[in-house]
């Protein structure tokens, strides 16, 4: 009888861990607004599909924004909020700095559903939204966003230096970036494929155009160094796609570039130069739909890091700002 009773009392503890850990997760639910802002997605819809129809660029931005917000403090839209006198936010901090954008393509969507549905729906979800419907519209793919994530009221540009890959990133440091947001290296090789879309900054990749390697294409290094000149602070700002092929074009051309040695960035090309990922960059570069099914799953999956829910965080009524 009393190791029954204690089986049992294990059980029932087993049981509440499980719903404890998972209960920021089981709160998350497509049809979080079905019943509070039934229009909000279409609202949403409508309202990013306008922007990128202006600036096809914008697709690629909006996904690498939310995939910023969420590697920073969890998927909180900190990444929205502007600094002031008495508060420093993220977009100053290297990575984001004159290099993330489309904050204002988020607070236009925001203000579309606020004009529908008052203080309802999150600036968090509006990214995770907007991301999925950037994806869909240049011909990639979609997924089931998973809703009810809140707003932060705090912003963290040091886990922003720390906690964001950088374009000179090795392949083991890459690796263990995402591991540490819970994705593993499938995870990275299939998120990384957004660099079929959008475009780079001169300065980097001067360094990886300009190094006569073994593991860059001569020809692709040649036409790279047309716009990007050799001397630091010279042409940095200046852009190439990071999809030399298809650069406005949701597709596999990415991993096909890596093979062939045309990665733009290090930070790409470690994907395909001889380590464990190999692999995985050979199997996408042959299988489009394998891509798009883990690119849309590891979405969902970075989608899922660190959501505020229920009580925890607001909804912000103005993205960049805190109420």
């Amino acid at each position: 009888m009393d190791s029954h009773n204690s089986l049992s009392t294990i059980t029932l503890v087993l049981f509440v861990l499980f719903l404890s850990n998972n209960l920021s997760n089981a709160q998350l639910s497509s049809s979080f607004y079905d019943g509070t802002c039934p229009n909000a997605l279409a609202t949403i819809r409508t309202s990013i599909r306008q922007s990128i129809s202006r600036e096809s660029r914008m697709a690629a931005s909006l996904i690498r924004l939310h995939f910023h917000d969420c590697f920073v403090q969890g998927c909180d839209a900190s990444i929205l909020l502007e600094d002031t006198s008495s508060f420093t936010g993220e977009q100053n901090a290297f990575p984001n700095r004159n290099s993330a954008r489309g904050y204002q393509v988020i607070e236009a969507a925001k203000s579309a559903v606020e004009n529908v549905c008052p203080g309802v729906v999150s600036c968090a979800d509006v990214l995770a939204v907007a991301a999925r419907d950037a994806s869909a519209y240049v011909g990639g793919p979609s997924w089931t966003v998973k809703l009810g994530r809140r707003d932060s009221t705090t912003a963290s540009q040091s886990e922003a230096n720390s906690d964001l890959p950088r374009f000179t990133d090795d392949l083991p440091t890459l690796i263990s970036t995402f591991d540490r947001k819970g994705l593993n290296a499938r995870d990275m090789v299939a998120l990384s494929g957004a660099h079929t879309l959008g475009q780079a900054q001169c300065f980097t990749f001067r360094e990886r155009i300009y190094s006569n390697g073994t593991n860059i294409d001569a020809g692709f290094a040649s036409t790279r160094r047309r716009r990007c000149p050799a001397a630091n602070n010279d042409g940095d700002s200046n852009l190439a796609p990071l999809d030399l092929v298809t650069p406005n074009s949701f597709d596999n051309n990415y991993y096909r570039n890596l093979i062939q040695r045309r990665g733009l960035l290090h930070s790409d090309q470690v994907l395909f130069s001889g380590g464990s990922t190999n692999s995985i960059v050979s199997e996408y570069s042959s299988n489009p739909s394998r891509f798009s099914s883990d690119f849309a799953a590891a979405m969902v999956k970075m989608g899922d890091i660190r959501p505020l829910t229920g009580q925890d965080g607001v909804i912000r009524r103005i993205c960049s700002a805190l109420n």
